[in-house]
């Protein structure tokens, strides 16, 4: 699956490319349930329940959030880096595994008191990935996260998210999430939440 990044620039199709490639989805009770799961997610860390959504998390995980820059059209191509470039998070299992621990310090002054967060997920788009095996899935999915803390401290965190969901002994799990945020530059005090 190729994710295009921007969707606010003009993308010209080249006169010799064909009709638009149509993804070919997912049966509707396999749409349900990667639905359920992301519905799920979501809740798990608006409820701070970190411990628990981390058993959600393939081992392999990858968990990236690009920085994303503002770039003239001929440039568009490296509006956001790949893996190993600059970025909000670059993560591994070991490493949410730390982050999820020290949100739960009373020690973490960005999360004490802690804040209150609610994620919104829709525009749930899957499709099978059989090159990566039986029971893998590319997800794309639009995240809307509010956050407040303190008297006015909030901050909203927009974008999609390209995740490769794969089936576990006990259910889907999140093998690899990019999280494309619609801000290049952000305002807030600290990225401190998952998305």
């Amino acid at each position: 699956m190729t994710t295009t990044i921007s969707t606010q620039s003009f993308r010209p199709r080249p006169p010799e490319a064909g009709p638009v490639e149509r993804p070919i989805p997912v049966d509707a009770d396999e749409q349900r349930e990667i639905e359920q799961f992301l519905y799920f997610e979501a809740q798990l860390l608006d409820e701070a329940r970190y411990s628990d959504w981390l058993d959600l998390l393939a081992e392999e995980v990858s968990y990236r959030m690009p920085a994303r820059g503002n770039r003239m059209h001929r440039d568009l191509a490296g509006e956001a880096g790949g893996p190993g470039d600059l970025g909000h998070y670059d993560e591994d299992l070991a490493t949410l595994r730390l982050r999820a621990a020290r949100v739960q310090q009373t020690v973490a002054w960005s999360d004490n008191p802690p804040p209150r967060v609610v994620r919104a997920v829709t525009n749930v788009q899957a499709t099978r990935r059989p090159e990566l095996g039986d029971g893998v899935f590319a997800v794309r999915s639009v995240v809307d996260a509010h956050r407040n803390r303190l008297a006015d401290d909030t901050d909203r965190f927009t974008g999609f998210r390209a995740d490769v969901l794969r089936r576990g002994p006990d259910g889907l799990l999140l093998a690899e999430r990019t999280v494309y945020l619609a801000d290049s530059v952000l305002l807030a005090k600290n990225a401190s939440l998952f998305l």
